[in-house]
């Protein structure tokens, strides 16, 4: 039977990033680190995928996560073109994002959750070798992002290279997923489980308090701290996780949510981010300032509210691409019934895989670093 708790922390993640993206609550990165959790999920469920299937799960689970993405580049690039995005070579990247594709300004604010499909392309590709090593030399092998965590936040790397520095900030929380797939977190006593945990996340947040960044205490701004309370997190939910978590089933429209947003985790991810900055470009010309976050209880639950509303269209119009792309009957929405069985590798959806970023790397600060 499916371990429904992982579903679970899957779908804790994606609400937090819709939230914190729709409301820029700083709060939310120390909470809940979304995005490292689910590249721990990702990491694990890769581990699982390599042992079924081997080398032949990298391109299964490729073609699980680019069909979503054409799509949205399908719809946006022309756009990008005709308001001034210059053709070049590097479109191409919109089929791969090996490297962040081109964008122009508006583009790259509503497409800027790019750089997590770059960096869990990178991931997918290198797990078949970093799997052997990790088995081999589990502690070398899952303490080496983490040092590289380290050069890059003393400035030992270079600033443009974000592939490397994501493997640094990110590639830690994969490894802690094949740590969970073997077994060995299961293997730790409570004890130094917790511990672990403490010390990892207190360090975080002390270099926190001590290095904020431009927007206070958000960790996305602070990478090192990130690292460090992510690690710690992810210790204790995947560490201390339960076989199975059948109470999530008794509650059929938890059951059901948690399902859809599983089963729609990249549209979810893709899409929220083009409507916050859309309703941000609808504030800007009318001046209702009740689609800004902000405002006031009521003003932050409408506008999360329409957020997800909004979503809730693009997913009807457009998530049936994950169906196709996970050999699946298409439909506008899943019937939100759990599965009776574990998927295969092919099946799982990407975000839920690892489930956000929103602007450029200069706007794209704003939002696209709030994760």
């Amino acid at each position: 039977m499916r371990n429904r708790y992982l579903d679970f922390l899957r779908f804790l993640a994606i609400v937090r990033v819709v939230v914190y993206h729709s409301t820029g609550w700083a709060f939310l990165t120390v909470v809940f680190p979304a995005m490292s959790v689910m590249f721990a999920l990702a990491g694990s469920l890769m581990a699982a995928s390599l042992d079924r299937s081997g080398t032949a799960a990298v391109g299964r689970r490729l073609r699980r996560l680019l069909p979503s993405l054409w799509l949205l580049a399908a719809l946006f690039v022309p756009a990008m073109l005709l308001t001034g995005l210059a053709v070049d070579w590097r479109l191409i990247l919109w089929a791969a994002p090996l490297s962040d594709p081109p964008s122009n300004g508006w583009g790259a604010q509503a497409l800027s959750a790019v750089w997590y499909l770059r960096d869990l392309l990178w991931f997918v590709i290198v797990s078949p070798l970093a799997l052997r090593l990790f088995r081999r030399f589990p502690l070398p092998t899952l303490l080496a992002p983490y040092v590289l965590l380290v050069v890059d936040t003393f400035g030992l790397l270079p600033p443009d290279n974000l592939v490397l520095r994501d493997f640094g900030l990110y590639f830690g929380a994969w490894l802690l997923g094949f740590a969970h797939h073997d077994g060995l977190l299961r293997r730790l006593s409570r004890r130094l489980l917790v511990g672990l945990s403490t010390v990892l996340v207190s360090t975080g947040l002390v270099w926190a308090l001590t290095h904020p960044g431009p927007r206070g205490i958000d960790l996305n701004d602070i990478r090192l701290a990130n690292g460090l309370v992510s690690a710690g997190v992810i210790l204790v939910v995947l560490g201390l996780a339960p076989a199975a978590a059948a109470w999530v089933d008794r509650f059929t429209p938890v059951s059901r949510a948690v399902t859809v947003l599983n089963r729609r985790a990249l549209t979810i991810y893709l899409w929220h981010l083009p409507v916050i900055i859309g309703l941000n470009g609808v504030a800007a010309v009318t001046g209702w300032q009740i689609l800004r976050s902000g405002g006031g209880a009521g003003g932050v639950a409408f506008r999360i509210a329409l957020v997800a509303a909004l979503t809730a269209v693009a997913v009807a119009l457009f998530g049936w691409v994950e169906d196709i792309a996970a050999r699946r009957r298409p439909v506008l929405l899943p019937d939100g019934r759990p599965p009776a069985e574990p998927r295969p590798a092919a099946d799982v959806g990407p975000v839920a895989d690892v489930v956000a970023g929103a602007t450029t790397r200069g706007v794209t600060e704003s939002i696209a670093t709030r994760r």
